[in-house]
């Protein structure tokens, strides 16, 4: 299987679109659909399931999946995107866990769930110029999850993955990332050469295994910095960066400004 790798810039996004085929990928995002015309084909790891309109969908984060499309007739759906440190206390659900059929049909589906979609949609049009846009996002993304997830059955992630190497390095940068690893003990623990693992990096997520690392730790300490008082220091040490050094030169590079720029203008969009 091969997978294309997503790492959107934003932690949150909503849009409306015509449905059509798009290859096997892995996303560090949380993706809920909502079917609004036609029909959808949602695959994940080797399992399809079929939505139709009203029909609503949770991908979970750092799981393989795609999308087909068989319908000749209209078909469109609502998709959002989130960071799932936006999800505050249902963090460790989403990232150990993964339920075994995504999908919740239009007549078991709560309305809040529809609401939510359709409103944070149309906000999405405006450009969401609201001064509390943020908070407005994370309340609606909680609502959902918190209506969602009791209709799922949830199982460990380890027991939905595959044999594949993709699957398994994604897995494991997700438990392991605030440690201090290394391409050849990553290897040694999965059971692969240092180069295989390399391949996988350049060829699948076209980044290498530093910079992939360094993103993941990133996103930890932005989650950090918006949510909780630890100083600079403390968020980085805790995300895995051991120099100060790196950590400034990573965050400068992904986000255009210095963590301390950064942090500033979080508490002045909150003010």
């Amino acid at each position: 299987m091969y997978a294309l790798y997503r790492n959107s810039e934003n932690e949150f996004e909503i849009y409306r679109q015509k449905s059509v085929h798009h290859p096997p990928h892995i996303s560090s995002m949380l993706e809920c659909i909502y079917i609004t015309e036609g029909t959808l084909e949602l695959g994940v790891y080797q399992s399809l399931f079929h939505m139709e309109k009203g029909d609503f969908a949770i991908v979970f984060p750092d799981v393989i999946h795609h999308y087909q499309v068989f319908d000749t007739g209209k078909c469109s759906a609502i998709h959002l995107l989130a960071s799932p440190m936006l999800s505050g206390q249902f963090l460790s659900v989403l990232t150990g866990s993964a339920p075994e059929d995504p999908v919740i049909k239009a007549a078991d589906l709560h309305p809040d769930i529809s609401y939510a979609m359709t409103n944070l949609q149309k906000d999405g049009k405006k450009g969401n110029p609201e001064k509390y846009a943020d908070i407005l996002h994370e309340s609606y993304l909680r609502i959902i999850l918190s209506r969602a997830l009791p209709c799922y059955t949830l199982t460990e992630k380890t027991s939905q993955e595959s044999d594949d190497i993709i699957d398994r390095v994604v897995s494991y940068i997700a438990r392991h990332f605030m440690e201090n690893i290394s391409l050849t003990s990553m290897a040694e623990a999965l059971y692969v050469s240092p180069y295989s693992l390399s391949r996988v990096f350049s060829g699948t997520f076209h980044t290498n295994f530093n910079k992939y690392l360094n993103q993941t730790r990133l996103r930890y300490v932005v989650y950090l910095l918006k949510h909780t008082d630890q100083s600079i220091t403390e968020a980085y040490l805790n995300a895995g960066f051991e120099s100060q050094r790196t950590f400034n030169r990573a965050f400068q590079e992904t986000y255009r400004m210095s963590p301390r720029d950064y942090r500033k203008m979080v508490l002045q969009k909150t003010e």
